[in-house]
């Protein structure tokens, strides 16, 4: 069965590029470009993981962790923040609010496969 999953983040050049890879390997991929539109997509799509940005317009990545993570039907989904903040104060923040995995941009795609492996 297809892999699904939901890539919440900005930058839609960074965006297409791991959507494109990903779906090279076999997985179902759906983009939001900002975090309210990510929580709606969550709910309707029901992905089997979610890569989330940190910084973004409108709600940031911590906002919508934490309303992903409040929400019966998404809580259990893992997430995966996909940030170019390395800072580790963000880091504990995402962990503190439920991230499962925290990486730094720019990722390698093996790197990311296998975060994913790992969660699905």
């Amino acid at each position: 069965m297809e892999k699904k999953i939901l890539i919440i983040d900005d930058e839609t050049g960074f965006t297409d590029t791991i959507k494109m890879r990903l779906e090279a390997r076999g997985y179902r991929v759906f983009a939001a470009p900002d975090g309210i539109s990510g929580l709606e997509m969550a709910k309707k799509k029901n992905p089997d993981i979610i890569l989330l940005d940190l910084v973004m317009a409108k709600m940031n990545g911590f906002l919508v962790l934490s309303e992903l993570k409040k929400d019966p039907y998404t809580s259990a989904i893992p997430v995966i923040i996909l940030t170019a903040k390395t800072e580790l104060d963000y880091a504990f923040d995402a962990d503190a609010l439920g991230a499962d995995s925290y990486l730094s941009k720019p990722v390698k795609i093996q790197e990311l496969e296998d975060v994913l492996r790992k969660y699905i």
